[in-house]
């Protein structure tokens, strides 16, 4: 399927109108109950926190947005996928390899539609936090 015609299976026409004026959506908050094995990992993948308050508050800047860890009382976030946007997908794929080799489990590496072209490289954490590692990509004519 091309992309118009993904476009035109997928997409409501016309489009429903937004109820606030929302700028964006680009930050996330992950509690770990396993917080010094998260940070660790991260830590080893994205190189030293640009953000640390007390014992269990740490964050990474990721393009606009932040990555904020903090200790969660009971479990780590499972049930949740985490989408990292990178400039091009020569970028997600060096994303998705630094964090294999940091020991994330690797998914499989496709071109798709998702909303747009896109490339994505998932993975998931140590301690079993999906992160999809997504890049735009040049749309198919």
């Amino acid at each position: 399927m091309d992309y118009q015609q993904y476009l035109d299976a997928y997409f409501v026409q016309p489009q429903p109108p937004p109820r606030f004026a929302f700028e964006s959506l680009n930050a996330i908050t992950l509690f770990f109950e396993a917080f010094a094995e998260a940070v660790a990992f991260y830590r080893e993948v994205l190189g030293e926190p640009a953000y640390s308050e007390g014992a269990y508050t740490r964050g990474w800047r990721i393009g606009s947005g932040w990555l904020t860890l903090l200790k969660g009382r009971k479990g780590n976030p499972d049930n949740v996928e985490v989408a990292i946007f990178m400039q091009s997908p020569a970028e997600a794929d060096r994303l998705w390899q630094a964090m294999v080799a940091a020991g994330a489990q690797p998914g499989v590496v496709t071109d798709t539609l998702m909303y747009e072209p896109v490339h994505l490289c998932p993975v998931t954490d140590p301690l079993g936090t999906q992160l999809l590692i997504i890049a735009r990509r040049e749309i198919d004519t």
